[in-house]
């Protein structure tokens, strides 16, 4: 399952905003979780991959989970990405 979302916050993605993605990713253990943004992908559940991919504000990323319960990851996800103030759903 697939969500891509365009960077609202105004600092990108930064290390307050990318531990809490990577801390809501490692709360599902059965479920692999990506971001993958300008060409470059990475598992969510690691801050320096986050941190890497250098993401600003307008820029576009993809969430990715695959495995058990990925829905219920990628929904997770979302809610953080929303919830912060990080980024929108981009259609």
């Amino acid at each position: 399952m697939q969500q891509t979302f365009r960077i609202t916050d105004e600092d990108g993605i930064h290390a307050r905003p990318a531990t809490a993605l990577v801390n809501t990713a490692n709360k599902f253990s059965g479920v692999e979780s990506f971001a993958e943004a300008n060409g470059k992908k990475v598992t969510l559940k690691s801050i320096l991959g986050v941190l890497s991919l250098g993401l600003e504000q307008g820029d576009t990323i993809s969430i990715i989970c695959e495995g058990g319960n990925e829905s219920e990851a990628l929904q997770a996800l979302q809610d953080v990405m929303i919830n912060e103030g990080l980024g929108e759903l981009n259609a």
